[in-house]
């Protein structure tokens, strides 16, 4: 399988500094490995997003992914994918898709991202 058949494409917020940061860790973090991972900035792409079935204003508050075979992710479910291809990382997803965590874990998420919508008036 070559690199284009197993690449993803990461949809994430390009305003957000916090995001840019994040991607900029997840790119270190996978050297090499990171050229399977295509970065999509959301802004200004309402448009194409609803073309692949994301709601723009879901795509704020999620992370969303989509696989070589088209299928999309999103939130937890996505960044456990995107974690499980940098073997530092792997554990950290496995514990996160814990029964007992993942709710947890995800209402914690949720409130930092609609916290951080808010401070900066987008929400």
């Amino acid at each position: 399988m070559t690199n284009k058949q197993r690449s993803i494409t990461v949809f994430y917020d390009g305003v957000c500094p916090q995001c840019v940061k994040d991607r900029r860790f997840y790119e270190r973090l996978a050297g090499r490995g990171g050229e399977q991972v295509k970065w999509l900035d959301i802004n200004g792409q309402d448009e194409y997003l609803k073309t692949l079935g994301i709601d723009p204003a879901k795509a704020l508050t999620e992370l969303h992914i989509q696989l070589p075979n088209k299928t999309l992710l999103s939130e937890l479910d996505a960044y456990i994918v995107l974690m499980q291809r940098i073997w530092l990382l792997k554990p950290l997803a496995y514990f996160i898709s814990l029964p007992l965590i993942r709710p947890f874990i995800a209402g914690v998420y949720h409130q930092r991202v609609t916290k951080r919508l808010k401070s900066q008036g987008r929400m």
